[in-house]
């Protein structure tokens, strides 16, 4: 028999003065025109996609079922079901003080950063699409509204010979002509063949070199017909990544990624600001706090928050406005399946400064089929103007595509 999570106990949480429950607060007052609904249960799924994806289920008294998406990995689960005593029995349509409930009932446990985050992050995600249902607008109008119908898209791409620049020309030219997307992505942190040590994140002569000469074949092949970005995963000094970035000057470069490790704000912003190639950060720091010092101090050219990973689709919207008062534009990164994938599309709908949503999975012949719906159509996903997320979970898909030992979810 496994562990009970829920009942797991936690004087912090138990004892906080900033309990932010409605019987706390005293939010009691009849709301009426079908708006008086509970929340009775809340599940989790694994899927075995390209990541192992796990999918929230709010259910409520109406009958109504919310779903949602927490950022990929171990932990998001354990930490839903810990968090379900705390949401039981309220309105899900309290989304804003409902997320800052649980970031409080688990600041013991975690919810300044990490996978705590992540896990408030799905049940936020899945109680806008509840919210929607019962209110019957898309959740892109639950954020304020629309400013586009469409969301481009930029595609990960990938190739078993990755450290070869002309397979990833190839690769580049194949997914612009044959799949119909004008934004993608390459990674830059894949082996030359030169290094001397992997540890000391130092970039030799000639591996610079190599990662230039992936950049140039690739913006080369593409021309005006894409926009390419190039990924760092955190890999580098900052010093060697100030001299790779200023080599890639000289090529059309649409963001270099990451390119040192996100801990230390100080280096961030000195690699930046020492370089006219774009720098793009985001996905590693969490909730508005952690991106604040990114933007004030002018540390980053674009904003790169995960949605599912960083707060939630409020949170990512705060993010962005924030964002907007330095003019930074903001590139959803996103390796989600499409339930967290149309999440982010509903919020760069909402906001006025995004570029574009990642799609990561496009090697996977199957992501699509999670749910009822096409989403990407000619590099663009449509905003839905369907109730909620907008998107159907294909339930025997789910269940053909579970984590080993994972159990499906009720479906209603």
């Amino acid at each position: 028999m496994g562990i009970d999570y829920s009942q797991l106990h936690d004087p912090n949480a138990e004892y906080t003065m900033r309990d932010l429950s409605a019987k706390t607060m005293g939010v009691t007052r009849e709301r009426g025109d079908g708006r008086d609904v509970e929340i009775t249960d809340i599940q989790t799924t694994m899927i075995d996609g390209n990541f192992p994806w796990t999918l929230v289920r709010i259910y409520t008294d109406a009958g109504i079922v919310g779903t949602g998406e927490a950022y990929w990995g171990a932990g998001a689960p354990e930490l839903i079901e810990r968090m379900k005593p705390f949401l039981q029995g309220e309105n899900p349509l309290d989304i804003d003080r409902l997320t800052e409930h649980l970031v409080q009932k688990m600041s013991g446990e975690g919810s300044i950063g990490g996978v705590t985050v992540t896990a408030i992050s799905g049940i936020e995600v899945a109680l806008h699409d509840l919210a929607g249902k019962i209110l019957e607008v898309p959740a892109y109008q639950l954020l304020g509204g629309k400013y586009r119908d469409d969301v481009r898209v930029y595609c990960d791409c990938h190739t078993e010979e990755e450290a070869d620049p002309i397979a990833c020309a190839d690769e580049a030219e194949r997914v612009v002509e044959e799949l119909g997307y004008d934004a993608l992505k390459f990674d830059l942190d894949v082996p030359s063949g030169h290094e001397k040590d992997r540890a000391n994140r130092h970039l030799r002569g000639p591996e610079i070199d190599h990662k230039a000469s992936i950049v140039e074949a690739i913006t080369e092949r593409v021309g005006s017909r894409a926009d390419v970005a190039f990924d760092c995963h955190w890999t580098f000094s900052g010093g060697s990544a100030k001299r790779l970035a200023t080599r890639l000057e000289e090529y059309d470069v649409w963001w270099l990624e990451d390119p040192v490790p996100p801990e230390n704000h100080d280096v961030q912003r000195e690699v930046t600001q020492s370089t006219t190639t774009p720098i793009t950060v985001g996905e590693n720091v969490y909730r508005k706090h952690g991106q604040r010092r990114l933007l004030e101090e002018q540390a980053v050219d674009i904003i790169a928050p995960d949605m599912p990973k960083v707060g939630g689709m409020r949170e990512t919207a705060k993010i962005a406005d924030l964002a907007d008062m330095y003019y930074v534009p903001v590139a959803m990164h996103n390796v989600a399946s499409p339930v967290a994938t149309m999440g982010s599309v509903h919020v760069g709908a909402a906001i006025s400064n995004v570029l574009a949503v990642e799609y990561h999975s496009y090697e996977l012949g199957w992501w699509e089929d999670l749910v009822e719906e096409d989403v990407i159509e000619d590099g663009y996903i449509e905003v839905p103007e369907t109730p909620g997320l907008g998107v159907t979970l294909d339930m025997d898909a789910v269940e053909e595509h579970m984590i080993e030992g994972e159990e499906l979810f009720d479906d209603e």
